[in-house]
């Protein structure tokens, strides 16, 4: 496993990185970067020397009482020339969990996401508590501080430089952490319960596998009233997909082709008059009562309704799994489909 930890200045990635190599085996690595570059920050040229982010974060102590403030040191051979080296040394050794930082532009997060094994994972905290903490920590070390302004000008060069901005790969973060709090022990309980190390992360379950195929497809649904994506499952085999929508030859719902869904009907008013078709009853005449035998599996991101539930009992469905409730007979529905 390979975590790569991203985000803002003074956001506490190194912190981040402090406890899974002290509570949970990790190794620390990195990449070795030019001597020293420049950024462009509003009106003036910040000249950043060997990673700024290391000279305002990892050079400094945390907060005080913190014992573990000499565990983040990445050993000079655990330091590689670039991201293909890095993930060539790691692809080796892929039973061993490593963490870096260096995941400082998509050019190294897109070498690096070739592996299962890596997962990006963001810190960020508001920018008063960023800006405190680097004033803290700047006075327990005797370093020169910034002023907030100095300070906000830095952090938005950091995350918003056409080139070396972390915005884009933030964004790209699988985990999103906030650590608002000066309290480490607040911190350590926060990943004790997020559980990073946990490998099932890399690879989603089934369910959640599945779940998020039927979530993709409500995106493609032109109903007016609610996306609504389903697939249909046997033996872990997509059979067929469907969401919800007028039929073929009529006008899209989104396009006024439903004038029940158009006029903003409350749920369960005026359905006689709905032309839109259920994301299950689409999936289902798509696979066909053949194409779906005996033991398939339906996702969807709603209870199917009750007209729904029917159908998919008749043509052999044994098993449905849904990510929310449906208002209008979610209990006949969920006793029909039990």
């Amino acid at each position: 496993m390979l975590i790569g930890l991203c985000g803002s200045l003074c956001a506490g990635k190194t912190e981040v990185a402090r406890y899974l190599i002290t509570e949970h085996n990790f190794t620390a690595l990195g990449i070795a970067r030019p001597s020293s570059y420049q950024i462009e920050a509003g009106v003036s040229t910040i000249q950043i020397t060997q990673n700024h982010e290391e000279v305002t974060e990892a050079t400094l102590p945390p907060e005080a009482g913190n014992s573990s403030s000499s565990a983040y040191v990445v050993a000079p051979e655990h330091v590689f020339p670039d991201a293909d080296a890095l993930l060539d040394f790691v692809t080796k050794r892929w039973r061993v969990r490593f963490v870096t930082t260096d995941i400082w532009n998509e050019s190294v997060l897109d070498v690096v996401y070739k592996r299962p094994l890596f997962m990006l994972v963001s810190v960020d905290a508001p920018v008063l508590v960023r800006w405190g903490r680097f004033v803290q920590r700047c006075i327990q070390q005797s370093k020169p501080s910034l002023s907030l302004e100095e300070f906000l000008l830095t952090s938005d060069a950091r995350l918003y430089h056409p080139t070396l901005g972390l915005a884009s790969v933030i964004h790209r973060a699988t985990i999103k952490l906030l650590n608002p709090s000066s309290s480490l022990a607040t911190l350590h309980s926060t990943l004790s319960s997020l559980n990073l190390p946990d490998e099932e992360r890399l690879r989603p379950i089934w369910d959640t596998y599945f779940m998020t195929l039927s979530s993709l497809a409500a995106r493609r649904s032109n109903c007016m009233k609610r996306r609504v994506g389903c697939v249909l499952v046997r033996a872990k085999r997509v059979i067929s997909t469907g969401y919800n929508g007028t039929p073929r030859g009529l006008d899209n719902c989104n396009e006024g082709g439903c004038s029940r869904c158009n006029i903003a009907a409350e749920g369960g008013a005026g359905l006689s008059t709905c032309l839109c078709i259920h994301a299950e009853e689409n999936a289902l005449l798509e696979a066909g009562r053949e194409r779906v035998g005996g033991g398939a599996t339906l996702y969807c991101d709603t209870c199917p309704c009750l007209t729904c539930a029917i159908k998919i009992v008749q043509v052999g469905v044994v098993e449905v799994v849904y990510a929310e409730g449906y208002s209008m007979d979610i209990a006949v529905s969920l006793e029909f489909i039990s």
